[in-house]
């Protein structure tokens, strides 16, 4: 089945039930089966299921051309567009591992992602190719800039100078299960990032999943509007090629915007975390929009408040489904809300064969019904951080009979029912906008301050971002602190999604007989005010 494309759609959904399969026999056979219909859809460009496979296929040609090699990173660095989703699509398709990164991201830490990865070819938009080169940072040989609409290039879309001739076809490399499918660089980590590496099998089973997730319907037209870059769009907008839909892909998420294309297009899912859920309900206009079509919405990414999920569920139709797990992987948890209110203040139950327990600050495991650490595994685990096996080994837990569990880095209770309530997290991790926040990486900003001798950061919440990050600083001996001033040179070195909302003055940290800050008694000093 692998080499016939002239695939029945009975064809496609049978091929879907095998363990494991490959995004590139897919991609052919709807191409072969549905060549007319609309496979991706940025706004400003549309492409159908033909063209795209076209399309691919040349890119993933040239770049075989070019030297990647089986299981070789490709970088890709630019605003959500068709051609993001093109290069995406033909790394893996080529034999290769795609390697999206931030673009919120400062230069330094892409710089540091992209030598990281080990990728010969970064895929970069003008805007981002501009500030890069403007900051100093040495682009590899092999970079590629991605037109940004179709206006710079002719039409039907050539896409790049380089790309293989049309009906180039990629040599098919023997990937399996194994192998990197990509590379998720987690945004603002101490040091180098981290990466997060994907297996074939992983995504496989994520593509996978047909109607136990509401995915695969007929005419499925999935709206899209958060990065590509991130394990939230991706999850849904790979199972979405699998099956043969449409992607409609948003480059900002605007409320008007989405209401228009949601309308327009008739979408039948999409997937949006909590701060756009809470704009789309506080929008003026917003049931003026005929969202009729909607099968199903995802959430994930950060805290979904009971009180958000349950105007959701009354105000837009088809089903919510809440998402619990990590980048990582470990437990995947499914809330579906509109079947289960009286459990809205969870995050469901461990789906598909995943398990999660708690785990105390000794890594024993505990009864059911005790507060802990939680701990998870699944079919959709990540192979391990790139390079950093250390890093690796901290986030993992191995039970009694030597089973890998995922460290989720939160506290929580899973009750006799299964269903998963969340207390806090373990790490002090802050997610803003659906973007994890490590507050040492602020707070070493806030250090280099030559006013600033001692500081620390904390995630309070915000209707607007979900959390967003508050500083403490301590004023050096001698030395008068201007808040805003330090504030702004801090954020001058962070990137957009890491920036700090404010800052506050103490003449000491709280700490523990240790010397370790106490971020519960700032907390609690915030929510006195």
């Amino acid at each position: 089945m692998t080499s016939n494309y002239s695939a029945s759609l009975l064809d496609m959904v049978e091929y879907l039930k095998q363990p494991f399969g490959q995004l590139a026999w897919l991609i052919n056979a709807h191409a072969a089966g549905q060549p007319d219909r609309i496979a991706l859809d940025d706004g400003e460009e549309k492409l159908t299921w033909a063209e795209t496979a076209a399309l691919v296929n040349q890119i993933a040609t040239q770049l075989q051309n070019q030297g990647l090699e089986k299981g070789q990173a490709v970088s890709i660095l630019g605003t959500t567009t068709v051609r993001y989703a093109l290069v995406y699509l033909a790394a893996i398709v080529a034999g290769g591992c795609a390697a999206p990164l931030t673009t919120s991201a400062t230069p330094q830490q892409l710089a540091a992602m992209m030598a990281d990865s080990g990728a010969g070819h970064l895929f970069i938009d003008h805007i981002k190719r501009a500030e890069l080169l403007d900051s100093g940072v040495i682009l590899p040989p092999l970079y590629h800039v991605m037109m940004d609409s179709v206006d710079d290039c002719s039409s039907p879309p050539s896409l790049f100078e380089w790309m293989a001739d049309e009906g180039a076809m990629p040599v098919e490399f023997d990937t399996g299960p194994d192998d990197p499918y990509n590379i998720i660089y987690s945004s603002g980590t101490t040091g180098t990032p981290k990466g997060i590496v994907h297996s074939r099998q992983m995504r496989w089973y994520q593509m996978a999943v047909g109607e136990e997730s509401g995915l695969g319907l007929p005419g499925q037209a999935t709206l899209l509007s958060t990065p590509m870059y991130s394990n939230t769009t991706l999850g849904i907008f790979v199972a979405t090629m699998a099956y043969g839909g449409t992607a409609i892909l948003m480059r900002k998420f605007d409320c008007a915007r989405w209401l228009e294309l949601a309308q327009a297009h008739r979408a039948t899912h999409t997937i949006l975390v909590p701060v756009q859920y809470q704009r789309l309900m506080d929008f003026a206009q917003f049931d003026e929009y005929d969202l009729s079509s909607l099968a199903l919405k995802y959430c994930t990414s950060a805290p979904f408040s009971a009180e958000l999920k349950a105007e959701v569920v009354r105000r837009m139709p088809g089903a919510l489904i809440e998402i619990y797990s990590m980048t990582e992987g470990g437990v995947v948890c499914l809330l579906r809300a509109d079947t289960h209110p009286d459990k809205l203040h969870t995050v469901g139950i461990p789906w598909r064969g995943s398990e999660v327990v708690t785990i105390d600050e000794k890594l024993n495991r505990l009864p059911t019904g005790e507060i802990g650490e939680l701990v998870g595994r699944s079919t959709t685990m990540m192979s391990g951080y790139q390079n950093q096996p250390e890093k690796t080994a901290e986030a993992s837990w191995y039970d009694e009979m030597g089973g890998r569990w995922q460290r989720m880095g939160d506290i929580g209770r899973v009750d006799d029912e299964g269903f998963v309530t969340l207390l806090g997290r373990s790490k002090d991790m802050i997610i803003s906008g659906g973007f994890n926040i490590y507050p040492r990486d602020l707070e070493d900003v806030l250090l280099k301050q030559p006013e600033v001798v001692d500081a620390a950061v904390i995630g309070v919440p915000s209707k607007e971002w979900g959390e967003t990050p508050l500083g403490f600083v301590v004023a050096a001996e001698g030395k008068e602190l201007d808040l805003l001033a330090v504030c702004a040179r801090a954020n001058a070195e962070l990137g957009k999604t890491q920036r700090i909302s404010a800052l506050k003055q103490l003449d000491e940290l709280p700490r523990s007989h240790i010397g370790k800050i106490l971020k519960t008694e700032l907390r609690e000093m915030v929510s006195a005010t």
